[in-house]
């Protein structure tokens, strides 16, 4: 009987995740989330330029880990060491660039050219490792950095609903070792993000990236640490303590996670060869110095106050230099990768218009589900913690199973296996 419910139950689960968006959302009745491009004028409730103070009040913290080298930065201190180049290296703007250089098109010989092809190029030993590709360490204690800053994206849904974008750029990402091999996939610029939604102010959902994924959980099963109230002007009120939404940057890589420990990326998670790593680190608050935004589907708007500009925002070519030539002595490949790759896209290549709570699905995921989490996956490894918050990555069913020898009998057949994968999927 007990196998015949919990048949019945994921059936159930799946047929909603296949039907249904957001099945939460539309059990509950709440009006539709829509894209930006999709809404009617009654349908809005922010105006342009406009970061709610709940955006703030709920923006995540993030535990950088504990020997992380390539520490966050700011990207208008990052941008100077480049000129804008083709993928033939031909030069369109020379260094050093300014960052109101970089926008969606180039008029270049008489002719239009996107900036879908461009890379940002550095002639710079990129190799011998210099200061400014290692960001700045937050202060101790308040979780500021002084020379380096976040960006949100305030991006209305309609009917109530607005996700806020917090985007974290970091100048270097230092790649995975593979079964003590590597570092493999090294490039320069990082842009990592999280999404926590809003319904009228209130957070419903939160999603955090992970090398082109990333995964969805509901707002109030991740892990929250208290904090001064942060004011719109980045100081802190100390008369108010309120709870933020705390996250994990994995070494290197700077991927985001939601739990401390071992975590497999880039293929199903039963396969640990791959690995990213996360700790309670120097904690980075980035609601303290920030450049904030809204987007309606087709043009940004900057806040009130705010100079960088958003011209940068509508570049979409690569932030680094492309992927080095086999031939370049730097260069090394092992079966899965190469060691230096391109540079990444910036927040404007992120799906920003979105309705699913994820940016897009990973290889595997062909049928490209987007469940949301009710609670936070466990790391592996020493480093992995138990609480209540988190779950043991072969789903909630598991619990239920009796007598006990039956269960531990199931936990074993099952680790790091299919099946578990299944279960965690539909009831994690």
């Amino acid at each position: 009987m007990r196998f015949y419910i919990l048949f019945l139950y994921l059936f159930g689960t799946l047929v909603a995740a296949i039907h249904l968006d957001d099945p939460l959302t539309n059990f509950n009745f709440t009006p539709p989330i829509k894209s930006p491009n999709d809404l009617l004028d009654h349908e809005r409730t922010l105006t342009d330029g406009e970061i709610p103070r709940y955006v703030l009040d709920h923006s995540p913290l993030i535990h950088l880990y504990s020997e992380e080298k390539y520490l966050p930065g700011d990207i208008q201190s990052f941008v100077p060491h480049f000129q804008l180049v083709t993928s033939n290296y031909e030069t369109v703007v020379n260094e050093p660039l300014k960052i109101s250089d970089l926008k969606g098109e180039y008029n270049v010989a008489g002719e239009v050219l996107s900036s879908e092809t461009l890379y940002l190029h550095t002639t710079e030993k990129f190799e011998e490792d210099p200061s400014w590709l290692r960001g700045t360490h937050p202060e101790y204690g308040t979780g500021l950095t002084r020379d380096a800053s976040s960006i949100v994206i305030v991006v209305d849904k309609g009917n109530g609903w607005v996700d806020a974008y917090w985007f974290y750029f970091y100048p270097f990402n230092l790649g995975p070792f593979i079964m003590g091999y590597g570092p493999w996939g090294n490039h320069i610029g990082d842009w990592e993000h999280s999404l926590v939604r809003f319904f009228k102010g209130d957070p419903q959902y939160i999603w955090m990236s992970a090398h082109g994924g990333g995964a969805s959980y509901t707002y109030r099963c991740i892990e929250k640490k208290d904090r001064w109230r942060v004011t719109p002007e980045g100081k802190f009120d100390k008369t108010q303590v309120i709870k933020r939404p705390l996250l994990f940057s994995a070494r290197g890589t700077h991927a985001n996670y939601a739990s401390v420990g071992q975590h497999a990326h880039d293929v199903p998670f039963f396969f640990s060869a791959l690995s990213d790593f996360t700790d309670r680190g120097p904690l980075w608050d980035p609601s303290l110095r920030f450049y904030g935004f809204t987007y309606d589907g087709k043009s940004f708007y900057e806040k009130e106050g705010q100079e960088i500009g958003t011209s940068w925002l509508y570049f979409l070519g690569q932030w680094g230099n492309k992927q080095l030539k086999w031939s370049d002595p730097r260069q090394k490949w092992c079966p899965v990768q190469w060691k230096y790759i391109d540079g990444p896209k910036g927040p404007a290549a992120k799906n920003l218009v979105r309705t699913t709570l994820c940016e897009r699905s990973k290889w595997w995921n062909f049928w490209h589900g987007c469940p949301v989490r009710r609670m936070i996956k466990r790391g592996q490894g020493l480093d992995a913690e138990r609480n209540d918050l988190v779950g043991d990555n072969c789903g909630i069913a598991l619990y239920r199973i009796r007598p006990k020898w039956l269960r531990s009998l199931f936990r074993l057949i099952t680790w790091r296996g299919a099946f578990c994968a299944f279960m965690d999927y539909f009831t994690g």
